[in-house]
C-alpha cells in the first residue's frame, strides 16, 4: 500500500527563500566577478606607398631589395635618362641665346649703331642729291634734243629711289635713337619666360627619373627590374610605412559605449608571449558594417560591429603586417591625450672587460 507524501506549507516556504538566496548569491557574485576589461581581436596593419615613375622610360637600375630598410631621401630606383639629359642641354642654350636678345632690346641701340645709321643717312642724301643734278641734266638735253625722252624716265627712276633711300635712311636713325617698342620687349621677355618654363619642366623630369623614398619605411615588394618599361601606371616598389602602427579589430552594438578614442589598451601577440605592447584607441568608425570574415568575434558573423584602430608603440618593430592580436581595454574613463610611446625594456648585456 503507498503511502501518501503530504507536503506542510512551511516546507515550501523555506524552498523558495533558499531559491531567492541562491539567485541573489549568484548576482553579486556575478556582478563582482564582472570582467573589469573588453578583449579585442584584430590584425596588425600599417600604410603602404606604392611607387612608380612620373615618365615613361627604360629603368636603369634597381637599388633595393624586399625586406631592406629605407629612409626618407633614400634612392630606390633610377630611369635611363641620357635622351633627357641632352633636351635639358638644348633648352638651356635656347634660354640663352633668348636672354641675350632681351637683354639687346632693353639696352636699346649702341652709339655706334646710331653713328652708322647716321652715316647711311648722309650716304643716301648724297646720293639723292647727285640724282637729282642727273636729272636735271638729262631734262636739259631732251629740250635740246641730245637726248631721248627714255634717259629722261631713267634719270627720273633713279632720283626717285634717290629719294626713298633717303626716306628709309632717315627711318632706320629715327629707331636707332629711339630704341625697341616697348611691345617688343615684352614680347621677348614672355618668350624668355616659356624658354624657361620648359627648361624648369625638363631638369623636373631629369629629377623625377630618381626614385626617391618619400618616408621611412621597408622595401615590401619589387615589382620591376633594370630594363623594363616604366610608366606611371606600374610602381616599381612597394614600401611599407610601419610608423604610425595600428591594430584594426571591431566592436559590437553592445560593447561600443564602453570604449572612447584615446583610451588606453595593450596588445598581446602570440608571436611575442613575453611582451605586451602600450597603445591606445586612435579611431571608431562611425558606421556600422558586418563582420569581416577574417577575424574571429563571439558574435554571429551577421551581426553588425564597428571598427576601431588601435595605435600600438612597437619601437623594436615586432609586430608584423596581419599579425592576429589580442587588445584588451581597461574599462575605465578614456585619457585626454594618447600615452607617450614606452619602448620594452631592453635586455641587459654583459658590461665588457
Amino acid at each position: 500500500m503507498r503511502r501518501s507524501v503530504h507536503v506542510r506549507p512551511w516546507m515550501i516556504l523555506v524552498a523558495v527563500v533558499a531559491l531567492a538566496a541562491a539567485g541573489v548569491a549568484w548576482w553579486l557574485t556575478q556582478r563582482h566577478s564582472a570582467p573589469e576589461q573588453l578583449e579585442l581581436y584584430g590584425n596588425v596593419d600599417f600604410r603602404q606607398v606604392s611607387l612608380a615613375f612620373d615618365d615613361m622610360e627604360r629603368i636603369a637600375t634597381v637599388d633595393v631589395q624586399e625586406g631592406d630598410r629605407v629612409h626618407k631621401g633614400e634612392t630606390l630606383a633610377r630611369l635611363d635618362t641620357a635622351r633627357l639629359e641632352a633636351q635639358v642641354a638644348q633648352a638651356e642654350a635656347q634660354v640663352a641665346a633668348q636672354q641675350a636678345a632681351v637683354e639687346r632690346l632693353r639696352h636699346g641701340s649702341l652709339p655706334e649703331e646710331i653713328a652708322q645709321a647716321r652715316a647711311n643717312l648722309t650716304a643716301a642724301k648724297a646720293d639723292a642729291g647727285n640724282a637729282q643734278l642727273f636729272y636735271q641734266r638729262t631734262r636739259g638735253l631732251v629740250q635740246a634734243s641730245g637726248a631721248s625722252q627714255q634717259d629722261l624716265d631713267s634719270a627720273k627712276a633713279a632720283l626717285d629711289v634717290a629719294n626713298a633711300k633717303v626716306v628709309v635712311a632717315q627711318n632706320a636713325l629715327d629707331l636707332a635713337v629711339k630704341g625697341p617698342r616697348p611691345e617688343d620687349v615684352a614680347q621677348a621677355a614672355a618668350q624668355l619666360k616659356a624658354s624657361e618654363a620648359q627648361l624648369t619642366l625638363l631638369r623636373q623630369q631629369l629629377a623625377d627619373a630618381t626614385l626617391v623614398a618619400p618616408v621611412d619605411g621597408v622595401v615590401r615588394s619589387r615589382l620591376m627590374e633594370p630594363g623594363e618599361i616604366a610608366s606611371p601606371q606600374r610602381p616599381v616598389v612597394i614600401l611599407a610605412v610601419d610608423d604610425p602602427k595600428w591594430v584594426r579589430a571591431y566592436v559590437s552594438e553592445t560593447e561600443l559605449p564602453r570604449i572612447r578614442p584615446g583610451m588606453t589598451a595593450y596588445v598581446l601577440a602570440d608571436g611575442v608571449p613575453d611582451h605586451r605592447f602600450d597603445g591606445w584607441i586612435g579611431f571608431i568608425s562611425s558606421v556600422a558594417e558586418f563582420t569581416p570574415k577574417t577575424i574571429q568575434t563571439q558574435e554571429l558573423r551577421t551581426s553588425l560591429v564597428y571598427e576601431v584602430r588601435v595605435f600600438v608603440n612597437d619601437p623594436s618593430d615586432a609586430l608584423r603586417l596581419g599579425m592576429p592580436v589580442t587588445v584588451v581595454l581597461q574599462n575605465g574613463p578614456a585619457t585626454a591625450t594618447p600615452p607617450a610611446a614606452t619602448p620594452p625594456a631592453a635586455t641587459p648585456t654583459a658590461p665588457t672587460p
